[in-house]
């Protein structure tokens, strides 16, 4: 709340040293201390609701659906049979909401540490929060280490929904947490991560990159425009246990049908294989 002034909130943080965004604040909607965390919901004048935790933006009304589609449907339309998906984190379920859509999927598990983030989330952000009330989500109020630990060889897809790696999310961009997925995975599994920005976060990228490829045979790094986020940019980290998967190229390609069925607004095949090519300096860092 220190971050909202004259009727502004500003994204300050280490993260990103000599730059902030801000969002001209309407209404504070929601504002709780977890257990884990500061979470705040504000009402915007031009971006809709916004998701506020640790004072770092997590998803905009405006933009939200360009990282939830890529998020979801990059390691879904790579793998030919994603029957059974685990998300790890999204508790605005936003992701949710884009799993479910896919046809071949059967059942997804979700788990979530923070239930503030998940009861929140539906009061306030319902137009993500949809996504838990799928006939196919199981969803678990619990820590994803130790629900990973007692389910290993389950998945055909893990998707991980996490903010930033500061407080309760640092776990998740480590070498152990990419051991933990591997082994939950089915043999021919694939995951996908949020993994920043390369416009000022890439030296953390290629760290968590580098742990992926101690565990992964087929790491990839795609990018989408999110307007809200740092820089305008997000990364996704796409990594299978198969090495001759061509992950930047859909298995599974949805036409204009399966795009208008689905409500798709950011997300199509071209723009799979596309997200996939990276600037110059970004490729000779990470894969050079």
């Amino acid at each position: 709340m220190d971050q909202i002034r004259a009727g502004w909130f500003s994204e300050i943080s280490d993260l990103w040293p000599g730059q902030c965004f801000s969002l001209k604040v309407q209404e504070v909607l929601f504002h709780e201390r977890s257990k884990y965390q500061d979470v705040l919901i504000v009402q915007t004048t031009n971006h809709g609701r916004a998701l506020i935790l640790d004072g770092i933006i997590q998803c905009t009304e405006f933009d939200e659906f360009s990282y939830q589609e890529m998020i979801a449907f990059l390691p879904l339309c790579a793998h030919p049979q994603p029957k059974r998906v685990l998300i790890v984190g999204g508790g605005d379920g936003g992701v949710a909401r884009e799993v479910q859509k896919h046809p071949l999927v059967q059942e997804f598990v979700q788990v979530e540490i923070d239930e503030v983030v998940i009861e929140a989330s539906k009061k306030y952000l319902p137009f993500m929060a949809e996504g838990f009330s799928s006939s196919k989500l199981i969803l678990k109020v619990c820590d994803g280490f130790e629900y990973m630990k007692n389910h290993k060889n389950q998945f055909d897809v893990i998707i991980t929904d996490s903010s930033d790696p500061v407080g309760p999310a640092v776990n998740l961009f480590t070498e152990s947490y990419f051991k933990l997925l591997k082994e939950a995975l089915k043999p021919n599994g694939i995951i996908c991560s949020q993994s920043g920005t390369v416009w000022s976060d890439l030296d953390q990228v290629k760290d968590t990159l580098s742990n992926c490829k101690r565990h992964f045979p087929n790491v990839k790094y795609a990018m989408s425009s999110v307007p809200t986020y740092p820089n305008g940019q997000i990364g996704y980290l796409v990594a299978s246990l198969e090495a001759s998967r061509d992950l930047t190229s859909p298995s599974i390609r949805f036409g204009t049908k399966e795009v208008e069925e689905y409500g798709l607004r950011y997300y199509n095949a071209d723009i799979h294989k596309a997200s996939f090519v990276l600037p110059n300096f970004v490729d000779k860092l990470l894969f050079s």
